[in-house]
């Protein structure tokens, strides 16, 4: 058999295999894209609109430990074209999935100094690995 003739069946293979791989990266912006399934070492990124000048900022309670390990803090950024002193932004953070199974990734916004009075929003995802 000529090399070409087996060059084009392995090359399709070849297409085939990376067409079906997941992508490395998923990115959640709404709880509306929950519950989400990740593959072992899979990066999970989280975008959730936030303007710390208000004084409210995003608090992990519960980060999925079981499945889930923090890649980076949270990292806050804002429009730079936004061109307003206070103008609200994006805060981002990146988990890496680690270990199949199941968790729940939940954030809360509030006030850090007032602790007792109810967050104004909840961000709860369902994350399950394979």
């Amino acid at each position: 058999m000529s090399p070409t003739r087996l060059f084009v069946p392995l090359a399709l293979s070849l297409l085939a295999a990376c067409a079906t791989q997941p992508k490395h990266n998923v990115t959640v912006e709404k709880q509306s894209e929950c519950p989400v399934g990740l593959n072992v070492r899979q990066n999970l990124i989280i975008s959730l609109p936030s303007n710390p000048t208000t004084g409210y900022r995003w608090a992990i309670q519960d980060s999925a430990g079981g499945v889930l390990r923090a890649l980076s803090p949270e990292v806050y950024s804002n429009p730079e074209d936004a061109g307003v002193v206070g103008a609200a932004g994006v805060s981002t953070w990146r988990f890496q999935a680690f270990a199949a199974g199941t968790g729940r990734l939940r954030l809360t916004s509030q006030q850090p100094w007032a602790p007792e009075v109810l967050p104004v929003e909840t961000f709860d995802c369902a994350i399950s690995v394979n």
